[in-house]
């Protein structure tokens, strides 16, 4: 699915008071990024598969993303994540991504990734739940989910299993599987089924490049003080920034507290709306993020902006 390329536009969106945008041609060798304390956020727009080798190996901390979910919405671009003719081919196509997100990590660093599950059917997508016709989903994309995908067996009504499914290939890739965090929302999507429980909560995976990593246990307590647990009650942040599946704040910032330390480096390679990138911000770290859509390049751009702006004032008043 994913077409080679000559060159690409590599559009960089570098966070000082206030943040400018230019775009260069993509080089033939790694490019090795200097990032100081007024030079520690940028926005890499472009397809992650072509921008991650472009990146310095064992330069990042950590990685907290959340690619766009099988089948579920279109981000309005011809390689974008999601859109696979079969959740085979979307769990084959993150594999490859992170394993270069894995080249990037420094040698104790993690991952932190959320998936998203979803149902095989014959028939309607329905107006509610994981296979809900929603605003940019658009007919192609409906039209292929009213079939059962032809792999592992699946039957119609099947849950794909789509988050242990990508996570036991990065798992037979190299990666080492520590934890798995239920994310328990606060406030779910409806559903109008009556054959099943109502589905409420997310997958989110722990991931360490090598047996020995960084994991700070006092970055979330318990509000005992006793030691986290893995399922985490969150409700969602006020969606007014127009990207269709923005994650927690608050999850972001757990992960990042979790795995990193004030001054690392902080990735995402499905950047939406900037959501990890502000959270590394206000928690004192650099970002690095990706994003294949410009629009949303833009709006991570803009609400990030803030973000720097804010920790600045802070740490100069």
């Amino acid at each position: 699915m994913l077409q080679k390329r000559a060159q690409i536009n590599v559009t960089l969106y570098v966070s000082r008071i206030m943040l400018r945008a230019y775009t260069h041609p993509l080089p033939t060798k790694p490019r090795v990024k200097i990032i100081t304390a007024m030079d520690d956020f940028e926005i890499l727009t472009g397809d992650s598969l072509a921008v991650l080798p472009t990146l310095a190996a064992e330069t990042v901390q950590c990685c907290v993303t959340s690619p766009p979910y099988w089948g579920l919405r279109d981000y309005d671009h011809p390689a974008q994540v999601g859109a696979e003719p079969s959740p085979q081919l979307y769990v084959e196509n993150l594999v490859a991504i992170f394993r270069e997100v894995r080249r990037v990590l420094r040698k104790d660093g993690t991952m932190w990734l959320n998936v998203g599950d979803g149902y095989a059917r014959n028939g309607g997508t329905g107006n509610c739940g994981p296979n809900a016709v929603v605003g940019n989903t658009k007919k192609l994309i409906q039209k292929r989910n009213c079939k059962v995908p032809d792999c592992w067996g699946l039957k119609d009504r099947d849950l794909m299993g789509l988050p242990w499914r990508v996570a036991f290939a990065l798992q037979s890739d190299g990666w080492i599987l520590r934890s798995k965090i239920t994310w328990i929302k606060k406030t779910a999507m409806p559903e109008s089924v009556k054959n099943r429980p109502t589905t409420a909560t997310e997958e989110v995976f722990l991931f360490a490049k090598s047996p020995t990593y960084f994991y700070d246990s006092n970055g979330v307590r318990e509000t005992s003080g006793a030691n986290l647990r893995n399922y985490w009650m969150l409700g969602p942040d006020p969606n007014g920034n127009g990207h269709p599946a923005a994650f927690p704040r608050e999850l972001a910032r757990r992960c990042i507290l979790l795995g990193s330390r004030v001054g690392d480096t902080i990735l995402d390679p499905f950047g939406g709306s900037g959501t990890t990138g502000l959270a590394a911000i206000e928690l004192g770290r650099k970002a690095i993020l990706i994003e294949l859509n410009p629009k949303y390049a833009r709006m991570g751009r803009e609400r990030t902006k803030h973000g720097t702006q804010a920790r600045l004032e802070a740490i100069n008043s």
